[in-house]
């Protein structure tokens, strides 16, 4: 009992100065461990949303199922966006026919109008073949008047009266080019406003076309459908509710490649590279390393003292460090935390 009291100081005094050296030796050890950090799993985040306002029909699926992409998610009650296609295409297809109703008004101004061109001009060779034979009678008139002693008056009145049939019928001709003439142009003005109508009609068919478009968009976001394969993290309108336009009525989560965030002090940020390896060990699988790569090193430091100033102060300067890990079986999930320990050499 007495040794025992003797060697008492001495196991008091051992105790706390082994402890000391195990936490000099811990802090070693931490010193001279591979560069990393803790982390959180992170997925790839998908928003969904309609840009029409409408009340949601179905849900076919539950908040944490796993979809494929073109799985219907969201459906909608469109029946107002369905009216709205049918009476825009409707319009359309009036729009159509008024363009083909005036493209066959335009050919056919067209052609009437070639046609009175066609009436004017013969009138005007009718108009100088009758102003020949006129002059010739009038000359023949001419002569037989200078020969009035040598004729008698039958022929005498007979080459008059035929100068004056002439005359008569150039007139009446001159009167018929005018009116072809007027009727030409008459219907070359038709002709162009015919055409006219024509390209308005076919402007009509252009808008009809667009507002068909429209419509036809905003029937397609009466259903949202998954654009890839994830995990339907939330689904926050009920069977029921109605939406506003660009309200997320879906979120996704794709889990096939993850990321995780972890922090570097300023001593080690040269161990973090871009593509270097990493490897990562979930609290959930203990026994799994999974292996990430550096995606990104932040240029930025964060928590950083208002004054750096000595050797510590510059210590507590951290880098985030981004890594994305592949998770093809699906068994890391966002939340999870992680320890990240970057492995030696950069990925090839």
């Amino acid at each position: 009992m007495a040794s025992l009291t003797k060697f008492l100081p001495v196991l008091i005094l051992a105790v706390p100065l082994g402890l000391i050296g195990y936490r000099v030796w811990q802090q070693r050890e931490l010193l001279n461990a591979p560069a990393g950090g803790s982390g959180v799993v992170e997925g790839t985040e998908i928003a969904l949303s309609a840009r029409i306002a409408a009340r949601v029909l179905e849900l076919p699926l539950h908040e944490g199922d796993a979809v494929k992409m073109g799985d219907v998610l969201v459906r909608f009650d469109c029946a107002d966006t369905n009216a709205s296609v049918a009476e825009a295409h409707a319009r359309l297809e009036a729009a159509k026919a008024q363009a083909v109703a005036a493209h066959a008004a335009a050919d056919a101004a067209a052609r009437a109008a070639a046609a009175s061109k066609g009436a004017s001009a013969v009138n005007r060779a009718q108009v100088g073949a009758l102003s020949t034979q006129a002059d010739a009678a009038a000359r023949q008139a001419g002569r037989v008047d200078a020969m009035s002693g040598d004729v008698t008056a039958a022929l005498l009145d007979q080459s008059h009266a035929s100068a004056d049939a002439l005359a008569h019928q150039v007139q009446a001709a001159r009167a018929g080019v005018d009116a072809s003439t007027n009727q030409a142009q008459a219907a070359a003005q038709q002709a162009t406003a015919a055409a006219a109508t024509a390209l308005a009609a076919d402007e009509s068919v252009k808008a009809g076309e667009a507002a068909a478009s429209r419509v036809d968009l905003l029937a397609e976001e009466c259903v949202i459908k998954a654009p890839r394969d994830g995990l339907l993290d939330a689904l926050p309108y009920d069977v029921g509710e109605l939406t506003a336009p660009g309200a997320v009525v879906a979120r996704l989560v794709d889990l096939h490649e993850v990321k995780a965030t972890f922090y570097l002090p300023n001593a080690e940020l040269a161990a973090a590279t871009p593509h270097r390896k990493a490897g990562v060990v979930a609290d959930a699988y203990p026994e799994r390393t999974y292996e990430g790569t550096i995606s990104t090193v932040s240029t930025a430091a964060e928590f950083t003292p208002r004054n750096v100033q000595t050797r510590t102060d510059r210590d507590r300067l951290v880098f985030p460090v981004e890594i994305v890990i592949p998770n093809d079986d699906g068994t890391l999930r966002p939340g999870m935390p992680v320890q990240i320990t970057l492995l030696d050499g950069p990925s090839p």
